[in-house]
């Protein structure tokens, strides 16, 4: 009986950490060097915000909510948030208000945001209502400029991705000095080719949600078999970020599996020289 008294007190315990984690947010700055960034764009900051999955009841509200209040605070040139936005209709109200802050990010959405789940908790939202909160991208390109240079941002719709008929490379504008691409999913980057974006900003793994660490390694309950669940990666022609997000799915926890929000501070990539993040 003591055996079964001590399992429970250690249930109890780790359920209250995941609650405890899921609110626990990490506000990060990465140096970014990127292959071919032109000079004038060296020290160009993007934040990138992920999976606010706002509308479901878990302390991911409060990490999401002091998430956009942090980046409001540091003024970034641009604010890119890929997609997961509200997983219940009584999130939206909330979500309008907070892009409000943001002075018009760049948005896609991701598969929460057009009902394509799993999760029993989740409903879809109707996101008509963000106006000019924001701007959407639905397999859909925009163009701005930033120190006398051309950045083009392109956002992958959910629905075209799952379908597997979204070709973001069709939207690209030659004669863009830079390109940033905006896809939920991660797994966009087998399709790309060299040299057609050089940052891809995604989501959707949560850091892995529910992650188990091991010595030597870690594993996710949630994505087993994907070896990358966050950070920075090397892709094709480019360097693509995994956003952990700020929200939380299934279930309220998070385990190993810090909500981050992050600032990107670009570099170009100079050989022998590397920037500490």
């Amino acid at each position: 009986m003591i055996w079964i008294a001590a399992l429970a007190v250690l249930a109890l315990a780790l359920l209250a950490w995941g609650v405890f984690e899921a609110g626990w947010l990490r506000c990060r700055v990465l140096d970014v060097e990127i292959d071919g960034l032109p000079s004038e764009l060296d020290g160009l900051r993007i934040a990138h915000l992920s999976d606010l999955h706002l509308g479901v009841r878990s302390r991911g509200l409060g990490a999401s909510e002091k998430a956009v209040a942090w980046v409001a605070s540091r003024r970034p040139d641009l604010v890119c948030i890929t997609g997961d936005l509200a997983s219940s209709p009584k999130g939206v109200p909330l979500l309008v208000e907070l892009l409000g802050t943001l002075d018009r990010p760049y948005v896609i959405l991701g598969n929460h945001d057009v009902a394509a789940t799993r999760d029993p908790f989740s409903q879809p939202a109707d996101l008509a209502q963000l106006g000019d909160a924001a701007i959407l991208l639905r397999d859909a390109a925009a163009t701005i400029e930033k120190a006398g240079k051309r950045v083009q941002l392109v956002g992958v719709d959910p629905k075209s991705y799952s379908a597997g008929t979204a070709r973001p490379w069709q939207l690209t504008d030659p004669t863009a000095d830079f390109r940033i691409l905006l896809c939920h999913f991660p797994g966009i980057e087998r399709a790309l080719q060299p040299g057609t974006f050089g940052l891809v900003l995604t989501g959707h793994l949560h850091a892995g949600q529910i992650v188990v660490p091991y010595p030597g390694g870690r594993v996710s309950l949630a994505h087993p078999g994907v070896r990358s669940v966050s950070g920075l990666h090397p892709v094709r022609g480019g360097v693509m970020h995994i956003s952990p997000g700020t929200g939380t799915t299934f279930v309220p926890f998070r385990f190993f599996a810090r909500p981050e929000v992050t600032e990107l501070v670009l570099h170009p990539a100079v050989p022998g020289v590397r920037h500490s993040p």
